[in-house]
């Protein structure tokens, strides 16, 4: 059962930009923390962004403070996290995934996580 659905992937140019949202029931993760991981080819996986269930809090990972924006909304059946990427760099390629855990408050590099999107392809030309 899918419970994450991610879309906004593609190709876009060194200094572009991409917007990735990440739809999830109300009903089930409207306690969660959610955020975003991502595998450039070859490499691990590596934490993104995290926000916690109200949007109060926002945790980055260094390479991409100042260049990424993690934000939620909520409607009556949804929830919609949103990646909004800047300035993107060849070394942002890769494939970027949803991710949601109740199992602490802000998802952070090294958090559990309970539920994973099936993730969508981000390709930076140079």
């Amino acid at each position: 059962q899918v419970q994450l659905v991610e879309s906004g992937g593609g190709l876009v140019q060194t200094g572009g930009s991409l917007r990735l949202s990440c739809a999830a029931s109300r009903r089930t993760f409207s306690a969660y923390t959610m955020g975003w991981f991502r595998q450039p080819p070859g490499k691990e996986r590596e934490f993104v962004a995290g926000i916690n269930w109200n949007g109060g809090r926002t945790y980055y990972a260094d390479s991409v403070k100042g260049r990424f924006a993690i934000s939620i909304s909520r409607d009556n059946r949804k929830i919609t996290v949103y990646l909004q990427m800047n300035t993107l760099k060849p070394e942002d390629t890769a494939v970027y995934s949803c991710a949601a855990t109740d199992r602490v408050t802000l998802l952070q590099p090294n958090s559990p996580v309970d539920y994973w999107g099936q993730g969508t392809q981000v390709t930076v030309s140079s």
